[in-house]
């Protein structure tokens, strides 16, 4: 299946607990179908003593959500994916909300780059 995120998107959360929160994308985990949101779903997580560490401590850390809860943020409001092969070859991410162009996924095959 295609996947409508990608590393360095902006993307509005639709679903959870975080609704409404905007971010760009981090990380995208395709095993999990998982992404990784800048200042969604934070965590505070403790590190075990160590002897690097000697008083271990706390990290706050993003942690992933599922990438059907998020979409991505066109004029601020969230937009589904449309993908679109050129008459020259090339493929893109459409938004379907304004039609604005989001990545070209493969250029065209005659082109050199």
């Amino acid at each position: 299946m295609p996947r409508h995120i990608r590393k360095g998107d902006t993307v509005i959360v639709t679903a959870g607990n975080h609704r409404g929160s905007v971010g760009e994308v981090l990380e995208v985990i395709t095993d999990a179908d998982r992404v990784v949101v800048k200042g969604v779903n934070v965590r505070t997580k403790n590190l075990r003593k160590t002897q690097q560490r000697p008083q271990g401590g706390q990290v706050k850390q993003e942690f992933p959500i599922h990438i059907s809860n998020v979409s991505p943020a066109v004029d601020g409001k969230p937009s589904r994916v449309r993908f679109v092969t050129k008459p020259d070859g090339s493929k893109v991410r459409v938004a379907v909300r304004g039609g604005k162009e989001l990545h070209t996924l493969r250029t065209s095959p005659g082109k050199k780059g």
